[in-house]
Formats: C-alpha cells, structure tokens, sequence
C-alpha cells in the first residue's frame, strides 16, 4: 500500500509543468526532483531579486576605467564584496607590496640592461588621470598614461557647472569649443529640498550634463598630439624607487621609467592599499540610480533632495538623499542617484539592498510608474574616504592624484570636480618638483597639504549620516539641512553657491551657523547627540585653523609673494606650496561672480 502511494505521488509530480516556467519566475522556492520512488527531495533555489532580473534584461557595454564605469549584475556583485570585506570584523590579510625602495641608482641595479622605455613622468590610471597628463605635456614634459582597461569615458554623463569646466580652459587642457561639443545637456532651475519643510531654488548650479566619452577623446587627442603615449589594457605589477628614478613594471611585462609617478588608480588603487593598510574608511558614500526613458517633466534637476526621514534598511538605518537630472540621450531620459552617507560596519546595507530600495521609492519621488520607464542602465558605486586627507607622499617619486589622494570632499561622490579645482595648482607644482628635482616624500607632500576647509566638511558628512544610537529624532537630519540651507538662502548667494560646489569659506559658515543658532537653538542638543562631543571639538580645531589660513592667505600672502623670486629653487617652491595650502585651504581659489547666476 505504500509503495502504491509512492508510485502515485511520483506519477503527479512529474505530470505537473514545473513552476518556474509560470509567468518567467517561480513563485515557489523549491524544486521538486525524485531520484528513488521511495524518497522525496526538496532543493532549495535562490531567488533572484528584482535588481538581478532588470540588470540582467539590460544590454550593457564594456567596462570603463572610473567610478561608474561598469554597469552589469556581475560587476554589482563584485562590489558588493568588496564592500563586504570592507565592513568585515575580521582581519584580512595584508595589502599587496606593490612600491619597494632601493637604495642606491638604477644604473648600479640588477634592472639596468633591461630595454626601459624613459618619460619624464607616468600617469596611472587614465579616465582621470588624462588630464594632468596633458596638463604637463603643455609644459614640455615626456607624459605616458597606463591605463587598465580601455582609455575612453562612460556613458553616463558628469554633472557639472561650467564654471568648474572653465578651470580646464584655463590650464590650457580645454577650449570653450571644447565644451560645447562634450556639453549634452543644459538644464535650469535646480532644486535643494527636504521633506516636506521647504524647498529651495537655485540655478547653474550641476545644470551641464557633459558626456565622459566625448570629453575623454577630446583631452586624449590633444595629449597624443603633444607626443603622449597611451598604454592600454595594462595593470601595474610593480614601482621600484631609485635615488635616481622610478620603475614600473607592468604584468604585461613592459618596464617603464620616470622622473615621477603619478596614481590615479582612484579609490581602490594598489599603491593606496599599500599606504592605508587594513584601516578602514572613516565614512562612505554609497550611490545607487539609474538612468531611465520616459520622463515626460524633464526640464528641472535636484542638486540635493530628502524625500523621507531615516528609515530602516536590513540590519541598520539610512538617510537616504536624492539627486536628478535631465539626461543628453534623449529629451525623455531622465537620472536619478539615491545616495547615502555611512559608517562601515559589519550590518551596513549592501548595494544591492540600496537598489530593492531604490526600486520602490524613485518612482513614488519622480511620480512616475516604473512600468513606463525604459530603464537604459543601472548605476552603483562606493566613495570612501579618510579624515587625513588628502594623502602626503608616503615615497620618493610618487604622488597621489585625484581620488586617490583624498582632494575630493567627503560629502561628494566622484572627484572630477574637485579635479577641475586643483588641476591649475598641481600642474604647476609638480612640473616645479620635475623641473627643480624635488621629488622627495617631504617636497611631493606639499602638493597635497593640510587644508582645514577640507577637513572641516566631516562635520557636514557625520550629521548626514543615520545613527542608530544617537537618540535623535528620525526627522532631525532634514530638519538640520533645511534650517542651514535656508539660512544661506536668506545670506545670498555669495554664501550658498560656493557651499553648493563643495567649497567651504570661513566667512559664509560664520554666518550661516550664526544665523542657525539664532532662529532654531532648539537643534542644538540634538546636534550635540548626533555627531559626539570628540568629532565637534576636532572639529573646533579645524574651524579655528580655516579662520587662520584665511587671515593669512588674504593679508600675509600679499607680504610674501614679492620675495619669492630672490630665493633658492627649493625655498620658493615651499613657499609657493605654502601660499597654495593657505589660498585653497581656506577656499579662497573660489571666486564668485554674479554672472555665474546668469550665464548658463
């Protein structure tokens, strides 16, 4: 009798179609599979998120060097562990030696009758890193750029104002024609807003989508025009440091030499890995977004929006924070990046887990059905980022660029730009360093000094972030961030467009904490219990030295500078990097202008 019973559940289960084969996807977690009448076995089988089935429907291109450079499942995955290891309790194991010190000269070394190809320097990592290496070439300089992957840009674009751009033009690396053709998208009035407690209008601001592809290829012809050389599809393997010069050894087998190495590599790169060690991030920023077809109101963007309070996300909180912008693909193609600010810890939410998120509440925040949308590519990334930055030279003829020296505010998320800021400085000091020999840890290190104004922005990021036990409200983050915007709204713009491009003056916070503190002392205590009473009073420290270079900047400099030229080579090039540290310390290399306001 039992075995009839068997035969006869055998006989049903292979009779029903399988279930997976029911409207794509299988309500059911198991599959069923008799391998013996007379057992029955149940298999798990994984569930494949929402995430996974929209990535994986998209077409998606090769990857790109950069941040934001690869859009598939795959490579989500591979971040998302990456991101897990960072978060990780347990101890990984030690970063990879990638630079080695040599005493002595490259011609004495056991390396000298090898074929070596000399420059004058060598940029690593080139999706950034291109532009300080046309930079230098302008200068006269023997520049080769290695580069992982293919040197081209993404397609998602940079949002940027072209104020910011106009700094290229400057450095001699753009023209205004330049521009206009990477320029794919203008786009007024933009939007800061939170919650429900107010909203705040502001224009040219981030209001320029500018296509990486095509201002890439522009830079990257004009650097091979100058006699540049591009190594594609090449990794580093290895830098050994001379007295006399630096070698790099690619795992392709080339070897190449230079005066100076510059790494570009970004935020994971294997000679920051080196330095930092096992520390981890004091904050990161993790994105996520995309870029969607079938927007039909498309004319506005959002600089920075909170649609909610903090809420729970798996085994933490976030406060989750919006950006949007009309994209050049097309006129219906619309981005939109949900951002949030953490601390990394072992329950922090994955990528992924953002994405679920993301799902549900972009289209409740653009009033739009998901189901109308044509979802074009899917964005994701990690910016984290270090309360020493930015990152003094740990060797001899290297220096750290871009993202991966830490120039970036801690606040933001990608560095092009805080490049197009500083570009003008550091090519000029590091063609200086070349130029004067000056190429030890001590002298690099002023091209990547101490600046308070910098330094001072944490305190922004840590009352951004969601912490479950500081015992504040769920709402006070929007409450604080809309009672600071307003104030500089009612400062004026000299106050808030410089804020709004990441730039901190001492005069403006002034005022504008002044003002906070006046009309809603009750956020005070709730302050206090947010960010701790050992980050405010570092902070203190901070504010204090920002009011010190700004003094000194605006009345000692113009002291100084007459008598710079009747130094020594070294003696001037300290006190240039000197006078810089103080002007960009201090964001005084800001200038505002009213016709920013007007001119697209």
């Amino acid at each position: 009798m039992v075995l009839v019973i068997q035969l006869q559940l055998q006989l049903q289960l292979q009779l029903q179609p399988h279930p997976s084969k029911f409207n794509g996807y299988s309500k059911h977690p198991f599959v069923y599979n008799i391998q013996k009448p007379k057992k029955l076995y149940l298999q798990p089988k994984a569930m494949s998120s929402r995430t996974q089935r929209i990535m994986e429907s998209i077409s998606v291109g090769g990857e790109v060097g950069g941040a934001g450079g690869a859009y598939s499942y795959e490579a989500l995955k591979r971040l998302d562990a990456l991101w897990s290891s960072i978060c990780s309790a347990q101890t990984v194991q030690e970063p990879r030696q990638v630079v080695t010190n040599n005493p002595g000269l490259f011609s004495q070394s056991d390396m000298a009758n090898k074929e070596v190809d000399k420059f004058d320097l060598l940029v690593c990592g080139g999706t950034l890193g291109i532009f300080v290496a046309t930079a230098l070439s302008l200068k006269g300089l023997r520049v080769g750029v290695v580069e992982r992957n293919l040197l081209k840009g993404r397609e998602q674009e940079w949002n940027i104002s072209r104020k910011e751009l106009l700094e290229l033009v400057d450095v001699g690396v753009l023209t205004e024609d330049d521009i206009e053709q990477a320029t794919t998208s203008v786009f007024n009035p933009n939007r800061c807003g939170f919650e429900s407690k107010g909203e705040i209008w502001v224009s040219n601001i981030l209001n320029l989508g500018v296509s990486p592809a095509k201002l890439i290829d522009i830079v990257r012809e004009r650097f091979t025009s100058l006699g540049g050389v591009i190594f594609e599809g090449c990794s580093v393997s290895s830098i050994n440091v001379y007295q006399d010069i630096a070698v790099l050894q690619l795992m392709e087998g080339k070897i190449l030499s230079a005066c100076l190495i510059i790494d570009a590599m970004g935020n994971f790169s294997p000679v920051l890995k080196q330095i930092r060690g096992n520390r981890k991030p004091d904050g990161v920023c993790l994105v996520v977004g995309s870029c969607c077809r079938g927007f039909k109101e498309n004319f506005k963007s959002d600089v920075i929006f909170s649609s909610a309070e903090v809420k729970p996300v798996g085994n933490s909180e976030a406060q989750y924070f919006w950006e949007a912008f009309p994209a050049g693909s097309g006129p219906l193609d619309r981005t939109t990046y949900m951002f949030t600010y953490v601390d990394p810890q072992p329950n922090s939410p994955k990528l992924e887990e953002l994405l679920e998120d993301y799902w549900d509440l972009m289209p409740k925040y653009q009033e739009v059905s998901l189901d109308d949308l044509e979802i074009l590519r899917v964005i994701y990334g990690i910016f984290p980022t270090f309360r020493d930055s930015p990152l003094p030279a740990a060797f001899n003829r290297i220096l750290q660029f871009g993202d991966a020296s830490g120039i970036q505010s801690p606040v933001s998320f990608g560095g092009f730009g805080s490049l197009t800021r500083h570009l003008g400085r550091l090519s000029n000091g590091i063609h200086e360093a070349i130029s004067g020999n000056l190429l030890d840890a001590d002298n690099l290190s002023l091209l990547n000094p101490y600046m308070p104004n910098l330094s001072a922005s944490w305190l922004f990021q840590r009352a951004m972030s969601a912490r479950k036990q500081a015992g504040v409200p769920p709402d006070f983050i929007n409450d604080l961030l809309y009672a600071n915007f307003q104030s500089m709204q009612r400062l004026g713009d000299p106050v808030l467009r410089p804020f709004l491009q990441d730039v901190i003056q001492f005069g403006p916070l002034v005022k504008t904490l002044g003002l906070v503190m006046l009309t809603k002392p009750q956020i005070l205590p709730s302050i206090f219990k947010q960010v701790g009473f050992p980050v405010l009073i570092d902070w203190l420290g901070h504010f204090s030295l920002l009011g010190s270079y700004t003094f000194l900047s605006i009345y000692i400099d113009p002291l100084i500078r007459p008598l710079i030229d009747s130094y020594s080579t070294e003696e001037k090039y300290k006190w240039k990097r000197q006078l810089e540290a103080w002007k960009y310390g201090a964001g005084l290399d800001y200038k505002f202008n009213h016709e920013d306001i007007t001119k697209r």
